[in-house]
């Protein structure tokens, strides 16, 4: 390992952590020649994996695009920023267990859902809404129904069914005519 500053070779490690979820090694070093000290990283590099989009397109996974959508959907929901970055390694952590490299992005919506059903149901909702392009209220009573039955299966008189979505459509359309 090369010292950043004066280029020479040898150093020595001055303390060693786990980082990112046990995922890196944090090293603090300190350069033989020059005594500054520098932190380096070790992580286990994986075979990439390309996502095949909705239209057919493959681009490479982008963990950072994965996160913020997923911090899209746990905005002001109380879901912590380190809970999040955990969330995305075990999805990433999932992905990269696979024995194929090319991974449809449905199966990566799924994932998410599937994590996200146990950790915040406010967010599951939010991110099921534009992953699955709801059009409208329906579409978010089935799903809070497949959600209840799923979280809570000894109360299935609490589900909703066409009779309330009618008065739930007009409680909005009232909603947004109120000034």
């Amino acid at each position: 390992m090369r010292c950043p500053f004066c280029q020479f070779t040898e150093n020595r490690v001055l303390e060693s952590r786990s980082a990112e979820s046990g995922q890196s090694v944090r090293r603090r070093r300190e350069c033989l020649q020059c005594n500054r000290r520098f932190t380096t990283y070790e992580r286990i590099e994986f075979v990439p994996i390309t996502v095949i989009k909705r239209d057919g397109d493959r681009e490479s996974f982008d963990r950072s695009k994965l996160l913020r959508g997923i911090m899209r959907a746990c905005e002001k929901t109380g879901v912590s920023t380190v809970e999040l970055e955990n969330l995305v390694d075990e999805i990433e952590a999932e992905l990269q267990q696979r024995s194929v490299r090319e991974v449809y992005s449905n199966e990566i919506g799924e994932l998410v859902l599937k994590h996200l059903q146990t950790l915040n149901e406010v967010a599951y909702i939010r991110f099921a809404s534009v992953y699955r392009q709801f059009q409208g209220i329906r579409d978010f009573v089935d799903t809070l129904n497949h959600l209840q039955s799923v979280t809570d299966k000894s109360s299935p008189s609490t589900t909703l069914d066409s009779g309330d979505l009618s008065a739930s459509e007009n409680n909005v359309r009232e909603a947004s005519l109120r000034p």
